[in-house]
């Protein structure tokens, strides 16, 4: 093949689109042709497999190497020895000798937005091809005008890997021999308007601690073994199963004091925080996001590399490690994820091919007023399924157990946050965002559909209809919600002082009327300790003791209500301080028995919990939940049943939100017989005052509250009460 002195130059000045055309090796007339792109290189030969060598003639300028390997025939093997004068010489095989890594069908399947396994295909990956090992790296920038691979092993210079679009996809790939796992690597892009941009690769399965940028080449090396926990996941619907969540910031749950306050690695957390989670008797951690992010201010909320686990706490391997012992301690892995918005950083996705790509060219729709972030174009097949690819990721190579995703209703509106003018209504007028409606949707039915036993929830703040039902009912399909209304009206009602509290009842009974209406989680999460709301602590009005024992009623009344339960990091022994990113959790407040009697509690509200079936069996069924006392808003008490699914098991909680105890309160039973405490929040071991029913109350045939027995009990100051049947 005669190359033109046209198409060279197309090459040189980085226009061709398909350098694999010209360089590599050609038939020809007398044998085959090499031809190599080589700058700054003094001489450049080829040497066959078989045959004496060829130096190759440079026939530009600008390192354009030719030469006639005479009497051979394709496929010639064949390597380049490039010699670079005083800064030596080295061998290589041909990077343009070898065909395409992505096929036919990848092609079609990532043009209708359907590759589930996207990220086997794009970002770079250590493979071995006719007997060599290399990296085979691929990226989508339909608008550039080439696109070329940089890094460690070729000084960073864009003159010397370009890469070959294949066909219309957009996809740009190229496979380079001798790079290996931990090459530092970026992609540089020519833009439509000749404009250079150095680009991580958003596929790139790690990435280099921040401020650094580059990409890391990644090729797994650990060895599972949670096949146990991943069969039983599958067999397990976490609809009708225990779900108490630790949410989890971990570059400051716990800091290393002797090493310059540092935060722990994976590997340490896999150890400390999963016996400490284990030990207090929660069922899964949730993790903000572990997604590589440059600024530690985002707590992770600003992800820049979707598929890489964030560098600061370890190697990706390292962060398998740690998902591993957790679930070897009984403990799924939930993680945060953020496919609602991105952040402006020009390493990364925004403007990636000097276009509009990930992001909607519109400002009106492309740009978040709240974050300064940009937000992803959902209605473009690519981007749906760039997202849907790296949720399927995170639950197959990592083994995460599901997922929450973040800011769901600044999906969902098109006015989020925006004033009149400031948004564009959709074809029917409203200000629906059915692009995001539709991508929300196909991501809950493949996620459901591919990884049976997974948590898919929504933080979702809104009254938006069917968040957590079914696609084929008409809702968006997630399998939990957050409740939103139910963490505002709560807090709202014991931020009261107690003597106002009668004005407010309501306020801690209205969240039953919607109960059932969803799949719901009851969030105490990190959202609500941090920019001057105050630590949980902080929020319970009163002296010490009277903020101690609101917050111990509160945690009785939340474990009981209907409801998955989640708790943010240090609320657990009522961290005092508002939560920072920026230091540990207040582990020291635990030598104090007041702080260590409410960790001692949420240990028995989970221990508890978790071994009553009548607690979260019918979560999501009003059968499984009925008023006993819902209105005595003078006293401050509520008191409800919670049953189980075959309504042989009953817990009773009865709280009293006063500062002063109810003695001779008579409450309505569903059964005869005695009843035994087994919680009360004021009991001496959580620092209360040890008022109570000495163990239990013996129940009497007289009809109360709509009961067919009643009993006589001591209702402690600021308090809750779980009573169940003696023989239980």
């Amino acid at each position: 093949m005669i190359a033109t002195a046209a198409e060279v130059e197309r090459l040189v000045r980085r226009e061709h689109g398909d350098p694999h055309s010209l360089l590599g090796a050609h038939e020809a007339a007398d044998g085959v042709v090499v031809r190599a792109l080589r700058p700054g290189a003094a001489g450049v030969t080829a040497q066959p497999a078989r045959g004496e060598p060829v130096a190759l003639d440079e026939v530009h300028p600008a390192g354009v190497f030719e030469g006639l390997v005479e009497g051979a025939s394709l496929p010639l093997s064949y390597e380049l020895v490039v010699d670079y004068g005083e800064r030596g010489a080295f061998t290589t095989r041909d990077p343009y000798s070898f065909w395409p890594t992505i096929g036919e069908l990848d092609l079609h399947l990532v043009g209708e937005g359907r590759h589930e396994e996207l990220y086997e295909r794009l970002g770079a990956h250590v493979r071995e091809i006719d007997g060599v090992t290399g990296v085979s790296f691929a990226v989508w920038a339909p608008a550039a005008k080439s696109v070329s691979v940089v890094g460690d092993f070729n000084y960073w210079d864009g003159r010397v890997h370009p890469m070959r679009a294949l066909g219309g996809s957009g996809i740009w790939e190229l496979f380079i021999p001798g790079v290996g796992d931990g090459t530092h690597y970026k992609y540089e892009i020519v833009a439509p308007d000749g404009e250079l941009r150095l680009k991580a690769d958003p596929l790139a399965f790690a990435a280099e601690v921040p401020p650094k940028t580059a990409s890391v080449v990644h090729h797994p090396a650990h060895e599972w073994a949670d096949a146990e926990w991943l069969e039983s996941r599958r067999r397990t619907d976490p609809l009708d199963q225990p779900m108490s969540i630790y949410e989890v910031h971990l570059g400051s749950w716990r800091l290393n004091p002797q090493e310059g306050n540092r935060s722990l690695t994976y590997l340490e957390l896999a150890d400390e925080l999963a016996a400490y989670a284990k030990d207090m008797g929660f069922t899964h951690i949730e993790l903000l996001p572990v997604m590589a992010h440059p600024f530690s201010g985002s707590w992770g909320y600003q992800v820049t590399g979707y598929f890489a686990a964030s560098p600061i706490y370890g190697s990706p391997d390292d962060f398998r490690e740690f998902v591993d012992r957790l679930h070897g301690q009984g403990l799924g892995v939930i993680l945060d994820w953020v496919p609602a918005h991105f952040p402006r950083d020009d390493f990364a996705l925004a403007r990636f091919d000097g276009t509009a790509l990930y992001e909607h060219a519109d400002p009106r729709r492309g740009a978040h007023p709240d974050w300064g972030t940009l937000v992803f174009n959902y209605g473009r097949h690519e981007v749906r399924n760039f997202l849907v690819s790296n949720a399927l990721y995170w639950l197959r190579e990592y083994h995460a157990d599901g997922i929450r995703v973040d800011a769901v209703a600044s999906m969902l509106y098109l006015d989020y946050s925006r004033e009149e003018g400031e948004w564009v209504p959709n074809q029917f007028g409203g200000n629906e965002d059915l692009d995001a409606v539709a991508f929300l949707k196909e991501l809950n039915e493949v996620l459901y559909a591919r990884e049976p036993g997974v948590v898919s929830a929504a933080e979702e703040s809104t009254a938006w209809p069917g968040v957590s039902r079914p696609t084929y009912l008409g809702g968006l399909g997630f399998g939990f919600k957050w409740n939103m209304g139910w963490m505002h009206d709560t807090l709202g009602y014991f931020q009261q002082d107690p003597i106002h509290r009668r004005y407010h009842h309501h306020e801690l009974t209205f969240s039953l009327v919607y109960a059932f209406t969803e799949n719901f989680v009851l969030p105490l999460s990190h959202d609500e300790v941090v920019h001057g709301k105050g630590s949980m602590y902080g929020k319970m009005p009163g002296d010490r003791w009277q903020k101690l024992a609101n917050l111990r009623a509160l945690y009785a009344y939340m474990w009981a209500h209907p409801g998955k339960k989640l708790l943010f990091m240090g609320s657990e022994f009522a961290q005092e301080r508002e939560w920072s990113h920026e230091r540990s959790l207040d582990w020291h407040l635990l030598e104090s028995t007041e702080h260590a009697g409410i960790q001692s509690l949420v240990r028995d509200l989970n221990r508890a919990y978790q071994a009553e079936p009548a607690l979260w069996e019918q979560d999501f069924d009003p059968a499984g939940f009925y008023w006993i006392e819902p209105n005595d808003a003078a006293h401050n008490v509520v008191a409800f049943a919670r049953t189980s699914r075959d309504a042989e098991r009953v817990l009773v909680f009865a709280g009293n939100l006063s500062p002063v105890p109810r003695h001779g309160y008579r409450l309505g039973l569903p059964r005869a017989g005695r009843w035994r405490e087994a919680v009360n929040t004021d009991s001496g071991f959580y620092g209360g005052g040890d008022v109570g029913n000495l163990g239990g109350i013996e129940a009497e045939p007289i009809p109360w509250g709509g009961q067919p027995f009643s009993a006589k009990l001591t209702l402690p100051p600021l308090s809750g009460l779980w009573l169940v049947p003696e023989d239980a």
